[in-house]
């Protein structure tokens, strides 16, 4: 476990948006665990199961399944912003939407929310040390995810600083997509350890069809974490028809082996959660017509894989 560099005390709170605290996690890092969802993203991976990480800031949502038609909120908005579609669907003008909340407080069944708050630094690390004593016994500790971390590299740090301080070095693990300035994703590094680090695609043209970004800048900064020596495990999310094929996972296990030190490499298979946030968000899901891999295709790239040299884990 990495102690706490000795920086000093930031002059001013820091603060940063977050959208869920997870407890009792046993994902994302070894142990019982806490993951904080940081808010904000670079990319928009058409599987995404969390859309509400992907926008900075707060966000109002409309849960079909909590209405309970009653109009309230047509009423009681003061800009006019809910309107009702065909079999009570309820719309949210989002530009004319000042996420005022009183539509929130005045739904009986809980339909309306707020997602998304902008809290302290340490009010989220007093929140987190509450499970210090599972960490403890567990080998667990800290993930940061999102979202991505390093879209909020102040706010980030700062958290994995004051976790470092209060646990005593704790363990603390990352989990980025790589997209962002190394300059940012390096001063995660000095408190991280372990890096859980995304490869969506190899081909940057196919990269940038799925995410909205090419893969330039996120393969060199994989490969600037494992030379500089943090430890660091690939994740390959296995989205049939997007990116299982064999030339692509053969090229992906290529990559990976070609990096300092890694031996690891985990196999997150898609699913379909997240597929209800969207409507909830007012936006269209990029996998209506994908699912599941099946067993044996799942089994046919662990396979490939570990024949070229990895080893293989199966989740997060």
């Amino acid at each position: 476990m990495r102690s706490a560099p000795r920086d000093a005390k930031p002059a001013e709170p820091i603060s940063g948006w977050i959208w869920d605290i997870k407890k009792y996690a046993i994902h994302d890092g070894p142990g019982i665990r806490t993951t904080v969802f940081l808010k904000g993203c670079p990319l928009r991976c058409v599987w995404c199961c969390n859309p509400e990480s992907q926008e900075f800031g707060m966000e109002a949502l409309w849960i079909a399944e909590n209405c309970a038609g009653c109009g309230r909120c047509l009423d009681v908005c003061p800009a006019k912003a809910i309107s009702e579609e065909a079999e009570g669907r309820k719309r949210i003008d989002r530009a004319g939407c000042d996420l005022c909340g009183i539509c929130v407080s005045g739904c009986p069944g809980g339909a309306l929310r707020l997602l998304g708050k902008r809290v302290g630094a340490d009010e989220v690390i007093r929140e987190v040390m509450r499970d210090a004593t599972f960490y403890q016994r567990s080998g667990g500790g800290l993930t940061l995810t999102g979202g991505e971390p390093a879209a909020q590299p102040e706010f980030a740090v700062e958290l994995l600083r004051l976790y470092k301080i209060e646990q005593r070095g704790g363990h603390a693990a990352v989990e980025t997509c790589g997209y962002g300035e190394w300059t940012e994703l390096s001063r995660l590094l000095r408190y991280a350890d372990l890096v859980l680090y995304d490869l969506k695609h190899m081909d940057p043209r196919r990269h940038f069809e799925l995410t909205g970004v090419d893969n330039e800048i996120i393969l060199r900064n994989a490969r600037l974490i494992a030379e500089s020596g943090a430890r660091l495990v690939i994740r390959l999310p296995l989205v049939p028809g997007l990116n299982d094929d064999e030339i692509n996972v053969r090229q992906t296990a290529a990559f990976a082996l070609s990096l300092p030190g890694l031996t690891e490499i985990n196999i997150l298979p898609f699913h379909r959660l997240g597929e209800p946030k969207y409507a909830r968000l007012g936006r269209v899901y990029g996998c209506s017509d994908t699912w599941a891999p099946a067993a044996t295709k799942i089994d046919r790239v662990r396979i490939l894989l570990q024949e070229a040299g990895l080893q293989v884990k199966i989740g997060g």
